[in-house]
């Protein structure tokens, strides 16, 4: 049992001060990008501070759920950065005047994501397959 100051615990420590900090910083991020919704859609005071409020406790109660998942499937992330490279070049190439069909798009996603459910499944079956130790 490794002791409370060895090399082990204090990167422990360091990975879940990490991810404090990170879902600190996501949940700021995510409340302002809610701010400035509520703002667009609305002009009551309260109706902004109700979103604010409601996506700050979605983000908490989501974030251990959210963690464990993209843990057990880190690929992903890749998916999601893909998805968002995907939409961001999009948004660009119709800024710049350029018509991009959102059939082409919806398509590309919903592929992309079903092969990666199926390698998800995938890869579960064979954890769930290897034998345990002594077998």
């Amino acid at each position: 049992m490794p002791k409370r100051d060895s090399p082990v615990t204090a990167q422990a420590v360091s990975s879940f001060a990490g991810a404090i900090g990170q879902i600190l910083v996501l949940d700021l991020v995510f409340s302002i990008d809610s701010i400035i919704t509520a703002v667009g859609m609305t002009e009551h005071i309260e109706i902004m501070i109700i979103a604010v409020v409601v996506t700050v406790i979605l983000m908490l109660v989501a974030a251990t759920p959210l963690a464990n998942f993209i843990e057990r499937n880190p690929t992903i992330v890749m998916l999601a950065l893909s998805f968002l490279l995907l939409i961001g070049t999009t948004l660009i190439a119709e800024g710049m005047g350029f018509h991009v069909p959102k059939g082409y798009i919806y398509a590309a996603m919903a592929f992309s994501a079903v092969v990666e459910i199926l390698n998800m499944w995938v890869r579960n079956r064979r954890t769930r397959r290897k034998p345990g130790p002594g077998h």
